[in-house]
């Protein structure tokens, strides 16, 4: 194969490779379950996720479908922080949701984090800008199944808020000096809720299931490195666990309690 046919994608946790049209990456044990739910994704229509191709025959590798565009890799890109883009990623979200209404549960299911109830939906686990391909400027699709879980949607939703809005405490570094003021960190949360069609009740509760996704994210965390994964070893020496802790404490302080006790609105 040519080399202009191949390349290694950018990923934060695993070596993925594309050939051709085809992206290889590593397998785990819950692969066969993402697998069988790309499958239910495609019969359904939606075309924001990759189409699987299988297992390798030795079942170290799954195939997928390689999804040309570009990955929101910058967290502060204009076409990761403009309104388009936050309007198209929840609407993305809610159809991804949709989607996955039909998949058919089997007792043999793996999946990589433990499913949570109310188990409406499959969520992504994952859906943030660097696991986003974007077109002309705007999300189309969502790559990288491996955290996908059965779980409530505002439990998928409140992650995605927490990358896309975003709901990063006012020091975050890796927004590149990007500080939204509270207000501003308010109108593109309501943005987000309003483009998904969160219910009056998801919408009070984004904030602090999203200061409870960030904790359950650092539990995850410590535990792979404790059994001796080295990306998420590194991420640790790197503070990423500090980093989500500051921002669920932001969270619970600044979005969880109203700042006008005259405002009806749940998030305010």
């Amino acid at each position: 194969m040519a080399d202009q046919d191949r390349e290694v994608l950018v990923g934060g946790v695993n070596r993925v490779v594309r050939e051709g049209g085809v992206v290889r990456r590593p397998a785990g044990v819950w692969s066969g379950t993402v697998q069988r739910l790309l499958a239910r994704l495609a019969e359904a229509g939606f075309d924001g996720a990759p189409k699987p191709l299988g297992l390798t025959a030795d079942g170290a590798e799954e195939l997928v479908a390689y999804l040309p565009g570009e990955v929101g890799h910058a967290p502060a890109a204009p076409q990761v922080r403009d309104d388009a883009a936050l309007v198209a990623v929840a609407r993305l979200l809610r159809r991804l949701h949709d989607a996955t209404a039909g998949f058919v549960h089997q007792p043999d299911d793996v999946w990589l984090l433990p499913p949570r109830e109310p188990a409406e939906v499959v969520c992504h686990g994952d859906a943030a800008p660097y696991n986003t391909v974007f077109r002309d400027g705007l999300p189309v699709a969502f790559i990288d199944f491996d955290a996908a879980h059965p779980g409530p949607r505002v439990w998928d939703a409140a992650y995605t808020a927490y990358r896309f809005v975003p709901l990063h405490a006012p020091d975050a570094p890796e927004l590149g000096g990007l500080v939204l003021p509270a207000p501003e960190v308010r109108r593109r949360l309501d943005l987000f809720a309003d483009a998904y069609g969160l219910s009056a009740r998801e919408r009070a509760a984004l904030p602090p299931v999203a200061a409870e996704r960030l904790r359950a994210l650092v539990a995850f965390m410590r535990e792979q490195a404790a059994a001796g994964h080295p990306a998420f070893t590194q991420h640790l020496a790197e503070g990423h666990d500090r980093r989500y802790l500051t921002d669920a404490a932001w969270i619970e302080h600044t979005l969880s309690v109203p700042p006008n006790t005259d405002d009806p609105r749940p998030l305010h």
